[in-house]
């Protein structure tokens, strides 16, 4: 089963610099490491339809495609199949049960700070971790914007 999940969290920085702690390439590296360490992505252009592959220091992983990308705004990921050594792989009767989940980060303004929350499909063996671990991942993203 899929659980679409919620988590958010306040962080006095400009919208900019949020956007580049969550996307710029070494900064990126650093909060996915919390779920993996070695983590990294990979995109030709970042632009809506373009392709994105989630990685960890194996080339294994995920391929997802950008639905929507408003920079400093939103960015939503499709995500439709497993990457193994760095070759896409075919869509398998395992991929078939989460293949087509998305993934999405909005960033909204408030009053003193901005709000960075992220809606993720989650299957039901990955509940746990995603749960203890996100909060972490959105902790690291606001040290990484200098904010306290």
């Amino acid at each position: 089963m899929i659980h679409r999940v919620k988590f958010s969290i306040d962080i006095k920085a400009e919208k900019s610099d949020i956007w580049k702690a969550l996307w710029n390439d070494n900064s990126y590296r650093e909060w996915a490491g919390v779920f993996f360490a070695g983590s990294y992505m990979v995109s030709d252009n970042w632009q809506e339809k373009s392709k994105v592959l989630f990685l960890g220091p194996d080339e294994s992983g995920i391929y997802s495609l950008i639905e929507t990308h408003v920079p400093n705004k939103i960015i939503s990921f499709k995500h439709i199949g497993n990457v193994v050594n760095g070759e896409e792989q075919p869509i398998d009767d395992e991929t078939k049960k989460w293949s087509g989940c998305t993934e999405t980060y909005t960033l909204t303004e408030g009053k003193s700070s901005v709000q960075l929350t992220v809606e993720i499909d989650i299957l039901d063996e990955h509940l746990d971790f995603m749960n203890k671990t996100f909060p972490k991942a959105l902790e690291k993203i606001k040290e990484n914007c200098g904010s306290q």
